[in-house]
């Protein structure tokens, strides 16, 4: 399977499969949300199934419900506050994170000035993780680039120095993963760091510092430190270096799809497009 480098490329992973998929859209009624869901039906990605419910709390239970009834694909936030959706995501009884999995985000980048698409998590659900949720990013991250054609994802755990330090305890844990990863406990992938986001994605960087790493300068994946440095990065790149943007949920049994309140139309349409293409 060829690696996919594109939007359009992951737009045409989705068609080829002549599968249906239908689309969970909790309240779309913003401009943004209802133009990018109008794409996905026009371009026969998906079916959207529109949920508004009496409240909005009504309408996000629907819509989880239908997912975890095997009756929608994918679950998308249109119009509702982010915490009323995730009340009825991660309810233990009804709602879609099994027990014992992490919910993350995943986002991806299609930029300009490399040669292929950009993965890193994670911007917009946890703070600070800890090593074990940090494990089960790489979990994540290894798990979707596989599906979408990188047979051996370049990993990159992201610090702003090659070295931690006292003031910085989570990258003691950057060792155990690249341990973990280097005895095949994530499948095929390679796992470095820690390093700058430079070092990461340019070669010539390396040389630059010296140093030597199997990624040479050639991430797929960059595991951001804390939410700070992940939704500053997604925001960064949309704005100032023309990104195309896309994320998701990770860890629930279907993807969902949270987009920011400042999302445009095509951020929104591209996020639908990266979660079909992930299942």
């Amino acid at each position: 399977m060829k690696a996919i480098q594109t939007f359009q490329e992951l737009k045409e992973r989705v068609l080829a499969r002549s599968q249906s998929y239908r689309i969970a859209a909790v309240k779309p009624e913003d401009e943004a949300t209802r133009e990018a869901l109008r794409r996905i039906q026009e371009e026969g990605l998906a079916e959207v199934i529109t949920v508004d419910g009496d409240t909005p709390e009504a309408a996000a239970q629907e819509a989880v419900a239908l997912v975890r009834n095997g009756k929608a694909d994918v679950l998308m936030k249109g119009l509702i506050g982010t915490d009323q959706l995730l009340r009825a995501v991660l309810n233990k009884e009804t709602g879609l994170l099994p027990s014992g999995h992490v919910l993350t985000h995943m986002a991806v980048a299609e930029l300009p000035n490399y040669p292929k698409l950009l993965y890193f998590t994670d911007a917009a659900v946890i703070p600070y993780p800890t090593h074990e949720q940090r494990i089960e990013q790489v979990h994540y991250a290894v798990q979707i680039a596989h599906q979408l054609g990188i047979e051996e994802p370049k990993i990159a755990l992201i610090h702003c120095a090659e070295h931690g330090g006292k003031q910085f305890p989570f990258v003691d844990g950057y060792a155990d993963i690249k341990q973990q990863a280097a005895a095949g406990d994530f499948g095929a992938c390679l796992v470095d760091g820690p390093m700058d986001v430079r070092t990461a994605c340019d070669a010539e960087a390396l040389r630059t510092k010296h140093m030597t790493s199997p990624l040479n300068g050639e991430a797929d994946v960059l595991v951001l430190p804390d939410i700070e440095a992940g939704n500053v990065f997604y925001k960064t790149l949309s704005f100032f270096a023309s990104a195309r943007t896309a994320g998701m949920l990770c860890g629930t049994i279907a993807p969902v799809v949270v987009p920011s309140r400042g999302d445009d139309a095509e951020a929104k349409f591209n996020s639908v497009v990266f979660a079909l293409a992930s299942l």
